[in-house]
């Protein structure tokens, strides 16, 4: 490959990427991986429950018993257009589909394992008894590959819980392996437009396949039901709708401080249980430490396309890399004549701000998304990873994406005119 300016960024998270320490060895040849193809809206059969990108496990009842079946097994997933990852899951999507159930309800869930080492599942704040409980070594055998075994408890009360693995937790749940239970009340609940979203973050280094296990601290592909922006599917809502998100982290490192914009909503729920109507109070951020569920409720306010999304900015971006030289305010337009002589057609960047590596869309190695951004109504939007958005309308038919919102006239922020500044007496060289 010959090098240009518009390559020389993308050798250089290249080089970062060979610094990375610990890939994943590869899954046993014997080991069938499972493409995930899902790109469905994920709602429920009840109607309930809506799984942007992801999906709800199918179910049946036998005998008064709802039997649900898991496998956990290797997964080919696409992160978003121009990265797909060779990685672990459940059903062939990371995070698996969501288990539905109603409180009081009996379930025997089966796990087969179809990875190449022993597993074991963990149904994190759901109250079994002690031999349900998923420890491997402590409160059960571990699953050795190619075995199935069999799960089965009551939900004793209502809430929004999640499930993963208690053996290798460090590989297996780095590598996407957890999925998100909702256990409607036996009562019913006020009727919502009610969402589940898994937040999850992991390390692919530029160009690879496989997510690296070893990483603690410097995580590029963060997502969302296991999507990042663009790849993410909007929630929908109507102006006045009562409005459920079911929030899930079990990243291996990271909390999430989820930010909605338009709208303040309430805590209502973790997973230890309802939060008294007495103990809330009105949020625009909400934070969601690892290993732990949040679920908010609001009623949808106005229309438009409200943006929601992790706060900590590295994590609203796509495999951003943090090896590089700080050029921000640099003079490098001698560097540039210097490295001409060695790479011609080279050019320095970032001396300016990152957004403009966002537009220019350099060529980069195949399989990785640095610096990935989506298109707008209004041109770039220099986001990516853990974003997604909530668009209201007045009006929505079906659960179809509607397209951007067109603001009313005179309500869009524009330029300000001369006839502006001089009305308000606002010198823009001062």
């Amino acid at each position: 490959m010959s090098i240009t300016r518009r390559n020389l960024f993308a050798i250089g998270a290249v080089l970062a990427g060979r610094k990375a320490l610990g890939q994943p060895a590869s899954t046993s040849t014997t080991t069938t991986t499972t493409t995930s193809t899902s790109t469905s809206t994920g709602r429920s059969t009840s109607g309930k429950l809506v799984v942007p990108n992801g999906s709800v496990l199918e179910s049946k009842v036998v005998g008064g018993v709802r039997v649900f079946h898991l496998r956990a097994e290797a997964v080919r997933h696409e992160i978003a257009p121009g990265l797909t990852i060779d990685t672990w899951g459940y059903n062939g999507t990371t995070p698996g589909p969501v288990l539905e159930a109603t409180e009081g309800e009996r379930v025997r869930v089966y796990v087969t394992n179809a990875l190449p080492e022993a597993t074991s599942i963990h149904w994190h704040g759901v109250l079994v008894p002690n031999g349900m409980d998923g420890v491997g070594g402590l409160t059960q055998a571990p699953i050795a590959p190619g075995k199935t075994f069999r799960y089965e408890f009551a939900f004793d009360r209502a809430g929004t819980f999640m499930y993963h693995p208690h053996v290798d937790e460090m590989t297996q749940i780095a590598l996407g392996m957890m999925g998100m239970i909702v256990v409607h009340p036996r009562g019913g609940e006020p009727h919502a437009r009610d969402y589940a979203l898994m937040a999850h973050e992991m390390k692919v280094p530029i160009g690879a396949r496989r997510v690296d296990p070893l990483a603690m601290t410097d995580f590029n592909v963060l997502v969302l039901n296991g999507k990042s922006f663009p790849a993410t599917q909007p929630l929908l809502a109507q102006t006045g709708e009562l409005v459920r998100i079911r929030f899930a982290n079990l990243g291996p490192m990271e909390h999430h401080p989820l930010h909605l914009h338009g709208h303040a909503f309430e805590v209502v729920a973790t997973d230890g249980g309802m939060v008294a109507a007495s103990a809330r109070r009105p949020e625009t951020t909400v934070l969601v430490p690892v290993g732990t569920t949040r679920t908010i409720e609001f009623r949808a306010r106005a229309p438009g396309d409200w943006p929601l999304h992790c706060h900590m900015t590295h994590h609203a971006m796509n495999q951003m890399g943090h090896d590089a030289a700080n050029l921000l305010g640099a003079d490098t337009r001698g560097l540039d004549a210097e490295l001409g002589r060695v790479v011609p057609g080279s050019m320095t960047m970032g001396a300016s701000g990152m957004d403009e590596m966002m537009a220019m869309r350099m060529q980069q190695p195949a399989n990785s998304i640095a610096m990935l951004g989506g298109d707008g109504p209004h041109g770039r939007i220099s986001m990516g990873g853990m974003f997604t958005l909530l668009k209201v309308r007045d009006r929505l038919s079906g659960d179809a994406d509607p397209g951007w919102y067109s603001a009313p006239a005179g309500s869009m922020a524009a330029e300000a005119t001369a006839a502006d500044l001089a009305r308000d007496g606002i010198d823009p060289k001062t």
